[in-house]
């Protein structure tokens, strides 16, 4: 799960990371209350961010500086509402329905701070780099030698010792460092309690007063954990997400969306991902991702169903069912209710083993629809590519 900007800001906060004075806004007259009590505190000019869960909103169009509180205004005006196009978002663009209003600093160096999960090394990495600012994508392509890495160990957490040699490489000087390192172990700290998947504090900036402030801010969360943590569950903004995946995870469906024209409905996870794999091998595009799950039940596949065809990119359907928990009887009642209510005019191509599974082909022959039966997965891709082609 993604959050914002400053509902990140709002955590790190709480763990003692200094973050810019800030306030949001979710309309002009909002954006200029918050910069004249900005201005008020002394601030000598302020920074209009769009909120969208996407990077690259400043080369969008979506980040800019106001001199004075008519000029936040202005600002504020021309970017709530605008679609906000970036490198992340896609050519759709995000529709801008927050702002964040801060203060501006007098920046003296911009650095980058990461935390992420190696799944090569089972453990927690801390990252710096001097190059902050930019892309850490491009850091990494251009210069991996620039980002610095740091191996946590979950037992003992992010020490001291570790936050110092990253502080010394960052060209931090000598009094920032004590204060560099209770920086790092706090953000660590946030990292670790909430159950955060990635932390990115980019710029990590030193000022020129020698203070050090998480400029930006970007923290994702484990679904998985989101149980343990109800206030961070209530940070979901559902309008950043694609309604469908909304849609599914309302049923405990795992749905993600992708480009093609060929929707794929299967039973856990490593067998949807081989079901992709094939559908291209045979010539396709997967139009997504959809896991019904082991322990799925004849509505819970309606369900699937139909988010797969609100999909008004999909042409065919695949099924890909290896009954175990999940019995192939079940799925099958479920298909053919699911294909009735839906009125499918789509083909179906249906690969089934595995528990019942006589009894899942006889419920499909019974039923009266037109559905397709394979008899191997490779068979199954043909088919599908074949009748996604038309």
């Amino acid at each position: 799960m993604k959050i914002h900007e400053y509902q990140a800001k709002g955590i790190l906060r709480k763990y003692g990371v200094a973050v810019p004075h800030g306030e949001t806004a979710a309309t002009r007259e909002e954006a200029v209350a918050a910069a004249k009590k900005l201005f008020d505190a002394g601030a000598s000019g302020v920074v209009v961010k769009a909120q969208i869960h996407a990077g690259g909103r400043g080369k969008g169009g979506g980040v800019k500086i106001a001199k004075s509180v008519e000029e936040a205004g202005e600002l504020a005006g021309k970017i709530l509402g605008m679609t906000l196009v970036t490198h992340q978002t896609g050519p759709e663009g995000r529709l801008v329905r927050r702002l964040l209003i801060e203060e501006t600093l007098p920046i003296e160096k911009e650095l980058y701070l990461g935390i992420v999960i190696d799944r090569a090394e089972a453990r927690p990495v801390f990252m710096a780099s001097a190059a902050g600012g930019m892309e850490i994508e491009q850091v990494a392509a251009e210069n991996p030698d620039a980002i610095l890495k740091e191996y946590i160990d979950p037992g003992m957490g992010l020490e001291a010792f570790q936050a110092r040699k990253l502080a010394f490489k960052l060209g931090l000087g000598a009094k920032q460092i004590n204060s560099a390192v209770q920086f790092m172990t706090a953000l660590y700290k946030a990292f670790e309690e909430s159950d955060s998947s990635l932390m990115e504090i980019n710029p990590f900036v030193s000022c020129s007063d020698g203070r050090l402030f998480a400029l930006d801010a970007k923290m994702t969360f484990d679904d998985n954990s989101l149980f343990r943590h109800p206030d961070v569950r209530e940070l979901r903004d559902v309008t950043e997400e694609d309604p469908l995946e909304v849609e599914a995870s309302k049923y405990n469906l795992n749905y993600i969306k992708l480009d093609g024209n060929v929707g794929c409905m299967v039973n856990g996870a490593g067998l949807a991902m081989a079901t992709m794999d094939i559908v291209k091998y045979a010539g396709g595009m997967p139009a997504n991702f959809l896991d019904v799950g082991g322990g799925a039940n004849a509505e819970q596949v309606t369900h699937a169903f139909e988010i797969l065809l609100a999909d008004k990119s999909v042409k065919a359907v695949l099924i890909n069912i290896f009954g175990g928990i999940l019995r192939v009887d079940t799925l099958a009642n479920g298909v053919v209710e699911a294909a009735r209510k839906t009125q499918i005019q789509l083909p179906i191509v249906l690969r089934l083993e595995g528990t019942n599974v006589e009894q899942g082909r006889e419920i499909l022959k019974n039923s009266g629809l037109n559905f397709i039966v394979a008899q191997t997965m490779k068979d199954a891709a043909e088919k599908v590519v074949a009748a996604a082609r038309g």
